[in-house]
């Protein structure tokens, strides 16, 4: 059980990796510099701040190599629940990250439109401006993709989470809720024309942060215990 002990913690501490630069790459850097009904707004703001964008992809970059290697330490805890399930749980989240990854591309192609070369001289401000946006509209597009399989991997996650016997239930109830959340949103993103103005993505979104959050925290944390926890 030391053995178990010290792998999840290890998972805890990559969880808390994944999380932390995630929530600066996804959430606070778009919110201090991207202004979805102003291309010119926009475009100003990180020219402004191409300091703080700069560290948002690096941010990227480091939350995205960490979820690469969290499932295989998560493998080695609870292969032992169900070894197929376990592969499962693997191959969906090790599938995001090359889309994730290769989606940063988009941000550095931003990087080289405000870059000011000779080049771009040839290009109307205005133009230049909308190019801004449009490759951050690429971005998103390519996260939609991402989070098909961030909420596909919660399933067979949760599931282990659940039946291991020495991590709470409660948590793994919500890993998998979680799953049917970002499948709602991934759907209802795709179909449902202004989907994200009806209020209801945040709310669907809260089994998995509540499910991610705690068993990042419980790995950290405690760990691993003997007896079943409700």
């Amino acid at each position: 059980m030391d053995s178990n002990k010290k792998t999840a913690r290890i998972a805890g501490l990559l969880y808390l990796i994944v999380v932390l630069t995630g929530i600066f790459h996804l959430m606070y850097v778009p919110s201090r510099l991207i202004v979805w009904d102003s291309a010119s707004v926009t475009f100003n703001n990180i020219l402004e701040s191409e300091t703080l964008f700069r560290i948002g992809i690096v941010a990227g970059i480091v939350c995205y190599t960490a979820f690469l290697i969290l499932p295989f330490v998560l493998y080695k805890l609870l292969h032992q629940v169900h070894k197929t399930i376990a592969v499962g749980m693997v191959i969906l989240a090790v599938i995001s990250v090359p889309v994730s990854l290769i989606n940063l591309l988009n941000k550095v192609n931003v990087l080289t439109l405000i870059g000011k070369a000779q080049y771009l001289q040839a290009i109307g401000t205005d133009e230049l401006q909308a190019q801004v946006l449009l490759y951050l509209d690429f971005y998103n597009n390519g996260m939609k993709i991402a989070s098909l399989f961030w909420g596909l991997w919660l399933l067979p996650f949760g599931y282990l989470v659940f039946k291991s016997g020495f991590l709470p239930k409660l948590l793994g109830i919500f890993l998998m809720a979680g799953c049917f959340g970002y499948l709602t949103n991934f759907i209802g993103g795709f179909l449902i024309p202004n989907y994200g103005d009806l209020g209801i993505s945040r709310m669907i979104s809260l089994p998995a942060s509540i499910g991610e959050i705690g068993i990042c925290l419980w790995l950290l944390i405690i760990g691993v215990r003997h007896k079943q926890t409700l």
